[in-house]
């Protein structure tokens, strides 16, 4: 009984999470449904939580950003789930397809990780940082913002890049396309856009409908004192 009280304890607090709605008229209610316009494929509580959480830790002392990323890691690596937006403008700058972690999962990922040689994909708010030229050409390093679920993102080697193995025709023989080592790789051919528009202080989002991340994320549920520890501020 008590098991079961718990599980439905977690099933409603996870239903409220994904399904608040941000009170109209606020400043972050509007950008959504502005965002929201220009990307009908994107997952509208998707956008609200990456929206939310850049929000969170802007309030809390991070510098404002030009450009948001989001990836949707419930949709499958064969659908465009990646997205940035001129955050300015209002605008799509770009939607295309993004890889997972081999031990996240085939086509779908469903399992996310913070440990050092996991080859998993993670989860949740990182800031864009220097671009470099590495072993995959023209990258880009990511710090990630939420202590236990990303914050070891620069020591993983977590970075944005391009790999030939993100090629939509892999799904006619394998159905899915190729898998990093838990980066969000990248087609080679918009690997250079993906960076110049990231680089250098842009927020990107990853999500996943994981359960103990919506619970505990410091940014999801905004956190002011812990949000303050991580910027330092």
């Amino acid at each position: 009984m008590t098991r079961l009280l718990r599980r439905l304890c977690l099933q409603a607090v996870l239903s409220y999470l994904l399904a608040a709605p941000l009170q109209a008229g606020t400043p972050t209610a509007d950008l959504v449904d502005s965002l929201a316009r220009v990307a009908p494929g994107l997952d509208r509580q998707v956008l609200r939580h990456a929206v939310a959480a850049m929000q969170c830790a802007v309030n809390h002392g991070a510098d404002q950003a030009q450009r948001l990323a989001v990836i949707d890691y419930s949709q499958p690596s064969t659908v465009r789930r990646l997205w940035i937006f001129d955050l300015q403008r209002k605008q799509l700058v770009l939607r295309d397809l993004v890889a997972h972690g081999r031990l996240s999962g085939e086509n779908h990922a469903n399992r996310f990780s913070n440990v050092v040689g996991s080859f998993q994909s993670s989860l949740g708010l990182f800031r864009a940082a220097e671009s470099y030229r590495g072993k995959h050409g023209y990258s880009l390093r990511l710090d990630g913002l939420e202590p236990g679920v990303n914050d070891r993102a620069r020591e993983r080697a977590i970075v944005i890049h391009g790999a030939e193995y993100v090629d939509p025709r892999l799904a006619d023989s394998q159905g899915r396309i190729g898998r990093s080592l838990g980066c969000p790789a990248v087609r080679p051919e918009v690997a250079r856009l993906v960076v110049d528009q990231l680089k250098e202080g842009q927020f990107v989002f990853a999500w996943y409908p994981d359960r103990r991340w919506l619970q505990n994320s410091a940014y999801l549920n905004c956190q002011p004192q812990q949000v303050a520890a991580v910027l330092g501020r």
